[in-house]
């Protein structure tokens, strides 16, 4: 892995969270020249429809299709992402490695537990990863990241802010829909929410999000200091 600093670290627990939370942002940012990478904490292997395997291909193909600079897979447990310093270390390494300015992860309040808990093993290691004696299993120097910023999976909050993706939502639906093994229902497919309707479900929330703010499409996000402004407030 490259260890030049980047703009942006995206992570999810599982393959496909950045792109249902995200997606657009990741493409508007990546076509203005940002450096971009995720990171999926594990390999999914607990879901129920696809492989392992399968899961991989359609996260890589999802992440050129978002032209994103590099995606890394941590391998952590599926449905065992709890508070372990052995997590926090992984973590805290991958940010001191690529040294990004923004971070993002899901928003705590989810359906999933694991998005919920990806959230709160990276705000450990952000913290650690500032930290000039804190230790991880190589050496690295610690960064500070400049912002962490949530991005919602499963829910409709109301955002802190928003990012008109008006120009981008195709190409956010294009990285969802290669992850056929996930939204698309089979003869074999076992019955879940993400095979009724759930791509049409984020397509209208960034549609909601969008009408709240006079465009198109925009993506919600949540923050948990408050956001500056550096511009007039009357000015175009």
């Amino acid at each position: 892995m490259s260890s030049k600093q980047i703009d942006i670290l995206a992570f999810g627990a599982h393959a496909d969270d950045v792109e249902i939370g995200m997606g657009g942002t990741i493409a508007k940012l990546a076509a203005q020249g940002k450096n971009i990478v995720i990171c999926d904490l594990t390999e999914a292997n607990l879901s129920s429809n696809g492989t392992v395997e399968l899961r991989k291909e359609e996260a890589n193909a999802a992440a050129a299709i978002l032209d994103v600079s590099q995606r890394i897979n941590l391998g952590l447990p599926d449905r065992g992402l709890y508070k372990k310093e052995e997590y926090i270390k992984k973590i805290a390494a991958v940010i001191r490695q690529h040294k990004p300015k923004l971070i993002f992860a899901p928003y705590f309040d989810d359906r999933h537990p694991d998005h919920g808990n990806c959230a709160r093993l990276v705000e450990e290691a952000v913290f650690s990863a500032g930290i000039r004696k804190y230790q991880t299993d190589t050496e690295q120097d610690s960064h500070r990241v400049k912002r962490v910023y949530y991005y919602m999976i499963n829910g409709f909050h109301a955002p802190d802010f928003t990012i008109d993706i008006s120009d981008y939502m195709t190409q956010k639906l294009d990285s969802l829909k290669v992850y056929k093994s996930q939204f698309e229902r089979t003869g074999d497919s076992v019955d879940t929410p993400l095979v009724n309707g759930y791509i049409e479900t984020v397509e209208s929330r960034e549609r909601l999000f969008g009408g709240q703010v006079g465009v198109a499409y925009a993506e919600g996000f949540k923050s948990r200091i408050p956001i500056l402004l550096n511009r007039d407030l009357i000015g175009e």
